[in-house]
């Protein structure tokens, strides 16, 4: 095989209170990368349409970070042509930079005849995320690779646990049209917290993933407040405050930031009620003269797959 089509989904990490620990995979929207193997020296990525800011040089480019890594980790010199198709904008907590990272590592790692494993590959993709952002977060691409809901339960060594889920479980996500880029994101944080302060964020953890694994909505509800990142980059969304007050009103089991933000994500119990607040978020932001983008999901067990193959 010299030639692969691969769909990365994206993702939401943090998850409430997982601040760089929890992250779980979307359906439906993603991203698309094409990977053809050349019998010349060097990778070429094409220009990435609709997306002309995005670098295209193989030692700045996501695409061309991860497969460097794996391609001298194996100690070859394959040229590689890689197009992709970006459909999660950069800089909208959907984890853009984490789709390229898993659909890279994922499409060269199958024309290299499956020579790494799950957990080597999530590595690869982290060099990407630490190119855009300043740090190796595994939260996004480990989802996106894997699919289902991922727990980061350590970074050395590199430990991932993927957890059953409620698979009726909605999502609704909208996306404000600004960018938060999360290397700004992640400065703004603060460096400490008070103990009482972790203990109640630990709390808030054990309860949404003891209800996730055992579908259990009123301990998903009471584990979704954060501590840690909502309360600081909240400030950097229009509206936030309102948006979330929004989709609790409206029934949602949970709301808080997706990623970096601006995007912003609420659970639910039932399509319908996703519907609604996904109708409401988009009015909401039309009235602040925001343009808005509103996903509905549920969370994609699947992960990266090979769409097509020559």
């Amino acid at each position: 095989m010299k030639k692969i089509k691969v769909f990365a989904p994206a993702t939401i990490a943090n998850v409430g209170p997982g601040y760089d620990i929890l992250g779980l995979a979307l359906e439906g929207v993603g991203e698309h990368l094409e990977m053809e193997l050349l019998d010349t020296d060097g990778i070429i990525i094409h220009p990435i349409l609709d997306y002309p800011e995005l670098p295209l040089s193989p030692d700045k480019n996501i695409a061309g970070i991860v497969s460097q890594a794996m391609l001298h980790k194996l100690g070859l010199k394959h040229g590689l042509s890689i197009k992709i198709e970006k459909a999660v904008k950069p800089g909208s907590g959907l984890g853009s930079s984490g789709c390229t990272a898993a659909a890279t590592a994922f499409a060269l790692n199958e024309l290299l005849g499956q020579a790494f494993s799950a957990s080597e590959l999530v590595e690869f993709a982290m060099l990407g995320e630490k190119a855009t952002s300043g740090k190796a977060h595994a939260d996004n691409v480990a989802a996106s690779l894997m699919g289902g809901f991922c727990i980061v339960k350590s970074y050395h060594p590199l430990e991932i646990l993927n957890i059953p889920f409620p698979k009726d479980l909605q999502i609704v996500v909208v996306h404000p049209q600004i960018e938060v880029k999360t290397a700004d994101s992640k400065k703004i944080l603060k460096k400490e917290m008070a103990l009482p302060d972790v203990i109640t964020q630990m709390g808030n953890i054990a309860a949404l993933i003891s209800g996730l694994t055992t579908s259990n909505y009123d301990w998903i509800r009471s584990g979704m407040n954060d501590l840690i990142a909502e309360p600081i980059r909240s400030y950097l969304i229009p509206g936030f405050a309102q948006a979330k007050s929004l989709a609790m009103e409206n029934g949602a089991l949970g709301c808080s930031i997706s990623g970096s933000g601006p995007s912003i994500f609420a659970f639910c119990e039932n399509e319908d009620q996703a519907q609604e607040v996904g109708e409401k978020w988009k009015r909401f932001y039309t009235n602040l003269d925001i343009d808005s983008k509103i996903y509905l999901s549920k969370i994609n067990a699947r992960g990266t797959y090979k769409m097509e193959e020559s």
